[in-house]
């Protein structure tokens, strides 16, 4: 299996400029699949178990508290969500418009498209316009060891049987630790679900237990199959969006409006 060393992208388009070099986001040229809760590449803050000797519930863990999500996902609340396959889907079925998301919980880039860029997609998945399909991805696992994205991926799909995946996943990248950190570990997966609104025993029991581990490696098979080579990668309505309208509000709100989704 090749592994690469995570790197940006660094492309020929315009896109975000930081310290005057060109970056568009996290790269990958690996499928993902290998060792996850049974031993695998490990960093040193993945060594955590789900529960500590004293036998104390992930939950109970001492720290701060997760942050909580932007309170514009509020507007999201009654908003469908289902999961195919290896897609987490979010919307009206009957929607005209679709927009294709491919993220790892682990780029700081997606982080940056969801705080940004992605606000604009609120209003027209509220009004029924639209529909996100997210592909989630956990290649950033390979490129710096541990288990972070696939924890955090299990957990968005643990989150889609409580019925607030949108607020989950908008307080997991509030949440994003530094990417060559594994800090989506267990513990910190159900703090954030707490700042989510979230408290159900049977999400706890599937973040702890690696419940939808399965469905993370399906999930990263589609992320494969569909040739993605980067996150975030974004698809409005079959067509790649500009990498430089990801990363403001105005922008991408400018690019869903060329397609017709306002």
């Amino acid at each position: 299996m090749a592994v690469r060393k995570a790197g940006r992208v660094a492309a020929s388009v315009a896109a975000v400029a930081l310290l005057g070099a060109v970056v568009t986001g996290c790269d990958s040229d690996d499928d993902g699949d290998g060792d996850w809760m049974g031993g695998g590449k490990k960093s040193p803050s993945a060594s955590a178990e789900p529960s500590d000797p004293a036998g104390k519930s992930p939950s109970q863990d001492a720290g701060p508290a997760a942050k909580v999500p932007p309170a514009s996902v509020n507007d999201l609340a009654k908003v469908p969500t289902k999961v195919k396959g290896g897609v987490i889907t979010v919307g009206e079925p009957s929607a005209k418009h679709t927009v294709k998301v491919y993220e790892d919980p682990r780029c700081p880039f997606c982080k940056k498209f969801e705080e940004n860029g992605a606000q604009a997609l609120v209003g027209p998945l509220a009004a029924g316009d639209v529909k996100v399909e997210y592909t989630i991805a956990s290649f950033l696992d390979n490129n710096f060891g541990g288990d972070g994205s696939k924890n955090a991926a299990n957990a968005l799909r643990a989150a889609v049987d409580t019925g607030k995946f949108p607020q989950f996943h908008s307080a997991l990248f509030a949440n994003q630790p530094e990417e060559s950190d594994d800090g989506f570990t267990p513990a910190f997966l159900l703090k954030i679900g707490t700042a989510a609104g979230i408290k159900d025993a049977a999400f706890e029991k599937a973040v702890t237990s690696g419940a939808h581990k399965a469905w993370v490696a399906t999930a990263m098979k589609s992320f494969t199959a569909d040739g993605v080579s980067g996150t975030p990668t974004v698809e409005i309505d079959g067509e790649k969006a500009p990498a430089d309208s990801l990363y403001d509000e105005a922008d991408f709100g400018k690019a869903l409006k060329d397609a017709g989704i306002s």
